[in-house]
């Protein structure tokens, strides 16, 4: 089981890592599908999007540090840890009354996924 949920592990760090080169490539196109609506234009919005890119790359690469140098029972640990900011971003999302299918239908699958790949890693290395 454990190969399946450090596998998953990895799907997910390299995912956010792509969503965060997006942020930095095309920080306006990508921040379309967040849930949220573009902020008000102006020279330094791009900017402001693409600090979402770096922290969303070194949260993949946090998680991939963990893989490399850590014990199975650490990636689990960094991925509960950061399932937070997936529920974050839902909770933000209801809470600005953004888009319900980006909060239900990305936002919170991601943040149960992490969870459910985290489980046996923890529980495993008892």
């Amino acid at each position: 089981m454990h190969w399946v949920a450090l596998g998953t592990a990895l799907v997910l760090a390299v995912a956010i890592i792509v969503i965060g080169t997006l942020y930095l490539v095309t920080p306006t196109t990508v921040a379309r599908g967040f849930g949220l609506p573009l902020p008000e234009d102006g020279p330094n919005i791009v900017w402001w999007l693409r600090l979402k890119g770096v922290r969303d790359i070194v949260s993949g690469l946090a998680v991939l540090a963990f893989m490399v140098w850590g014990a199975p029972h650490w990636v689990g640990m960094i991925l509960l840890v950061e399932a937070l900011i997936p529920v974050g971003d839902m909770l933000v999302i209801l809470a600005a009354k953004g888009s319900t299918k980006a909060a239900f239908g990305m936002h919170g699958p991601t943040a149960v996924i992490m969870v459910l790949a985290a489980i046996p890693l923890l529980v495993g290395a008892q």
